[in-house]
C-alpha cells in the first residue's frame, strides 16, 4: 500500500509542478485549440472542499461549439471531482475566458446523457462513456451562451 501512496504522491507533485509552468502560458493563448480542434485549455473550477478557485491546464478537443476534456487518472483528478460537485466553471481558450456548465462522466457517477447536447457531441460521449469503467473520466464543457 505504501508504494501506491508514494506513486500517487509523486504523480500529484509532478502535475502540480507542470501546471505551475504551463497554466499562465495557456491562459495567454499558447497551445490553445483555435484553428485545430485539439490543444490545451485552462479550466477554473471551485474546490469542493476548500471552496477556492483552482486552475488546471488540460488537453481538450473542440466539437460542435463544445469542449471535451479527459483524463486517464479518473477520480484521482481533482478537477473532475470539483466539476462533479459544482458544474459551473470557466475556462480559457485562445487567450479568452469563457463561462461554462460542465457535464461530467466518471466511474463513481451515474451516467445520464443530457438531451441538450448536439448530435456530434452525443455520439462522441456515447463512444467514450464505457471507458469510465476502466477509470477514465471526461467533462463536456458547454459555453454558457448555449
Amino acid at each position: 500500500m505504501t508504494s501506491v501512496n508514494t506513486r500517487h504522491s509523486i504523480e500529484r507533485e509532478f502535475f502540480r509542478t507542470l501546471n505551475r509552468v504551463i497554466e499562465p502560458l495557456v491562459r495567454a493563448g499558447v497551445g490553445s485549440p483555435r484553428i485545430v480542434p485539439g490543444g490545451l485549455i485552462v479550466l477554473e473550477s471551485r474546490g469542493r472542499v476548500s471552496g477556492r478557485r483552482v486552475r488546471t491546464p488540460l488537453v481538450a478537443t473542440r466539437l460542435a461549439g463544445y469542449v471535451l476534456a479527459a483524463t486517464a487518472r479518473g477520480s484521482r483528478s481533482q478537477w473532475i471531482l470539483n466539476l462533479a460537485a459544482e458544474p459551473r466553471a470557466r475556462y480559457w481558450l485562445g487567450g479568452r475566458v469563457r463561462e461554462t456548465r460542465a457535464f461530467v462522466i466518471h466511474e463513481d457517477k451515474r451516467f445520464r446523457m443530457p438531451r441538450s447536447l448536439p448530435r456530434p457531441v452525443r455520439l462522441v460521449v456515447e463512444i467514450l462513456a464505457p471507458y469510465r469503467k476502466a477509470g477514465w473520466a471526461f467533462a463536456v464543457l458547454r459555453p454558457s451562451d448555449r
